[in-house]
């Protein structure tokens, strides 16, 4: 009688801890409404971006690279993933970043998560009016960017900023949406 019990009983618990995954994957199979909808006022973003990436090299030196950046959704909107890459004159990668940038509930807030450079981190990313604004420390001072998209350019400027001294332009891009993007989407694995 005790075994038909235990049986009976390591049954109900299997049935729960069965009911209880199925109930989690299916509340929240691709993210929050409210981070899908935090991430939608990024939409923008989405697509294929090509044109230039000028990097400053010191005061009146600076260097030109064609740039492209492919950014799209993620887990049913709830993420957005970014590529930038710049190319050198002989077509090799220049610079290559990844990044993938979501809503935090906890603090009201989009944080991005960056690779690049060998190096990686977590940044507050601010949605404005016409675009976004992010910061990063950098040795001595932070890098500010600042994003705007105004008459289908995006225009993104990196300043160097330390105390006492002058911002100092070190990068800005100017790109130009030439289409959709579906290598997010594209040939997925399935069971």
């Amino acid at each position: 009688m005790q075994s038909g019990f235990r049986v009976s009983l390591m049954a109900l618990a299997a049935s729960f801890v069965v009911a209880t995954t199925a109930s989690s994957q299916a509340v929240y199979p691709v993210g929050t409404a409210e981070q899908r909808a935090a991430m939608e006022r990024l939409s923008w973003m989405d697509g294929e971006w090509v044109g230039e990436a000028t990097v400053s090299m010191g005061p009146g030196q600076g260097m030109t690279h064609p740039h492209t950046e492919r950014i799209g959704p993620m887990l049913g909107g709830s993420i957005k993933v970014i590529e930038g890459r710049s190319a050198n004159a002989d077509g090799s990668a220049g610079f290559n970043a990844f990044a993938v940038v979501s809503w935090d509930e906890e603090t009201d807030r989009y944080m991005m998560r960056s690779y690049a450079n060998g190096q990686a981190g977590d940044f507050p990313l601010e949605a404005t009016d016409d675009g976004f604004r992010w910061s990063t420390p950098a040795r001595g001072g932070e890098v500010r960017y600042v994003t705007t998209f105004r008459d289908g350019e995006w225009v993104e400027t990196g300043d160097f900023v330390m105390p006492g001294r002058d911002p100092m332009r070190v990068i800005e891009l100017r790109l130009r949406r030439r289409g959709d993007s579906d290598w997010l989407a594209a040939d997925p694995v399935l069971p």
